[in-house]
């Protein structure tokens, strides 16, 4: 969601500022500001836009000073612009704030407030949390601190903030609830972040914030922590694996090309260690401790949104049919309001990105409730869901900035097949010989999706033939059906084409009659359980004069004959596919968005991590 990076040190504040600021672009870039402290003076300037502009904006402008903090926005309360935009001030400019989550009882606090004689600029939640923090500031004649944490106490909702007092320039105050926030410690000077990227290059000393905690870092004192119930906290100091290099495009002209390229590599991380041909066996550490309850769960229900949700269903095939277990997967967003039944019997299984999506968190809260098991895996190391489930597993695909996710997907469905596997051997629903030769099959997975980046130059010259469509069907059958979702979905996220991914058989059942001379159909037909059914398939697309580009095992030449266009990847077992046959439909995506003059890494109303419900 929204982008926070603030700094207290002896250097200039506006350049490390403006620097953050731009690491955490993919995260919101609706407006961007900053608040500088030089001297009781209290600067504050922001603007509508990318960052850039607000570079523009200040050149020429006084921006001296060594505390600051700056802020991305993703909407959410008020439309994008110079008002509604970070940071915001309190009634009378003593406090400034910027904020990452939303405030849920802001019209009633508002409200209260504006009874007070209070008179709000902005249309936002957050400066309604500025003015309460400023007017408890006054009544209580307490320290910044104290004003935060005794408002804090009044607040219901999500957030991750930073405030800094005109009164007190030598302080930053950040609190967070359901929203992250970290303090990286350097030589005589801290940061705060929404996550490591801004931090990294200064210090590789990192503290997590919990949920409900207050950070009070001070020039002289240096950093201490606090709960909103005033119960002092020892911070628990960690180092990040997290290399500069990773966070340059290196070349390449978007993220999402980068991190498509590094997909060989980013599953070969996600297997080391865990998968070993050479002993047939593959080992997750995550299980270890929790492996026979999940192995005799009742259930396993997997929450995820987005693209995550979508590897939960590849998720579910992979279960099922290896391990034999049965699984549902819910959007976590509708999950928790649903009354699930859910008991102590039963696993959920987390799936997300970040670690810190509002609505799966949610999810789990209700799944801990209940008393069942909690799983995460996530990308991210010290998320909210690595520290909030009972056990779980990182992916290891470095840091994914390209708001479109693709090596994330990947790395998770690679896990997936992994904990499948071993549950699958765990509880004997898979003969030896089979076990072995997924496990060899694996191992090969990276070279082979090296061999369908290769394709690049022919699928780019494919999408400039589609570029121009305003409709796109995607179809698969079996574990292909939620890479045909993935692909529709990459596509609409970055092209803005309209785009729906369906099992192929439902064609028949409604979609059919969109079908013209004018509308692509990209079809995934590289299934052998089903591969006369997706031919067949096939055949009633192009009945309709649909242009069909399907994706094909290699050296398959009946396919190649009936359809417009085909790619080929290398032959894999079926339960690997999915790995194989998603790289084509993000390149598809990629280069179509590209042709389309559209902000590949930032496409228009989307953050990378949703940390509101």
């Amino acid at each position: 969601m929204c982008g926070i990076v603030a700094y207290i040190g002896d250097k200039e504040v506006f350049p490390i500022i403006i620097n953050g600021l731009k690491r955490l672009e993919y995260r919101g870039y609706d407006s961007a500001g900053v608040a500088i402290h030089d001297n009781a003076e209290l600067k504050v300037f922001k603007r509508k836009g990318k960052v850039q502009e607000l570079i523009d904006f200040t050149t020429g402008k006084d921006t001296k000073g060594t505390v600051g903090m700056g802020h991305t926005r993703w909407a959410t309360h008020g439309e994008p612009d110079d008002i509604n935009a970070h940071p915001h001030s309190s009634f009378k400019d003593n406090i400034t704030i910027i904020h990452n989550g939303i405030i849920e009882n802001y019209a009633s606090l508002k409200l209260a407030l504006q009874k007070e004689g209070h008179v709000f600029k902005s249309q936002t939640d957050t400066e309604v949390l500025a003015h309460l923090i400023g007017a408890v500031k006054e009544q209580t004649n307490t320290p910044i601190e104290e004003a935060v944490r005794i408002a804090l106490n009044k607040v219901v909702g999500a957030y991750a903030i930073v405030v800094m007092d005109k009164s007190e320039p030598d302080k930053l105050v950040g609190a967070r609830k359901g929203s992250p926030l970290v303090i990286g410690i350097g030589d005589d000077e801290f940061f705060l972040a929404s996550d490591a990227t801004p931090i990294v290059e200064h210090t590789k000393n990192v503290v997590y914030l919990n949920d409900k905690e207050i950070a009070v870092i001070d020039r002289e004192t240096g950093l201490s922590i606090k709960t909103i119930s005033n119960v002092m906290q020892t911070p628990f100091i960690q180092r990040i694996n997290l290399q500069l290099e990773q966070l340059e495009k290196g070349g390449y002209e978007h993220f999402m090309l980068k991190e498509i390229y590094e997909q060989p590599t980013t599953i070969a991380d996600g297997m080391r260690g865990r998968v070993k041909p050479d002993k047939n066996v593959v080992r997750l550490g995550g299980l270890r401790e929790y492996e026979n309850r999940i192995v005799n769960a009742d259930k396993i229900t997997i929450v995820a949104c987005g693209t995550s949700w979508i590897a939960g269903l590849v998720g579910e095939y992979l279960f099922e049919d290896l391990a034999r277990m049965p699984v549902e997967v819910e959007y976590a967003s509708e999950f928790r309001y649903r009354n699930p039944v859910i008991t102590e019997k039963d696993v959920v299984l987390a799936i997300s990105q970040s670690g810190e999506t509002a609505d799966t968190l949610a999810a789990l809260e209700l799944a801990k409730s209940k008393g069942a098991m909690t799983y995460g895996i996530c990308n991210v190391v010290g998320s909210s869901i690595a520290r909030v489930t009972d056990s779980g597993s990182y992916i290891h695909a470095g840091p994914e900035i390209g708001v479109a996710s693709t090596k994330a997907f990947t790395g998770q469905v690679t896990l997936l097949v992994i904990m499948a596997l071993s549950l699958a051997q765990k509880r004997g629903t898979i003969s030896q010989s089979y076990y072995h030769q997924l496990i060899n099959e694996l191992a090969n997975i990276p070279a082979k999706v090296q061999k369908v980046l290769e394709s690049n130059s022919k699928i780019e010259y494919i999408a400039n033939i589609f570029k121009d469509s305003t409709n796109a069907l995607y179809l698969g059958r079996g574990y292909n059906f939620p890479v045909a979702l993935e692909g529709a979905l990459k596509l609409k996220e970055i092209s803005y084409i309209h785009a729906e991914g369906y099992p192929a058989a439902e064609m028949k059942h409604g979609p059919i009659a969109l079908i013209d001379e004018n509308m692509p159909i990209v079809v995934i037909a590289t299934n052998k359980s089903a591969y006369d059914k997706v031919v067949s398939n096939i055949q009633e697309v192009k009945a309709r004069k649909g242009k069909v580009l399907a994706i094909v095992s290699e050296g398959d030449e009946f396919i190649k004959d009936i359809a417009d266009f085909t790619i080929e990847i290398p032959d894999t077992e079926e339960p690997l596919t999915p790995l194989l046959s998603v790289i084509p439909l993000q390149l598809l995506a990629y280069h179509i968005a590209k042709m389309r003059g559209c902000n590949v890494d930032q496409p228009r109303n989307l953050a990378k991590s949703v940390t509101v419900e």
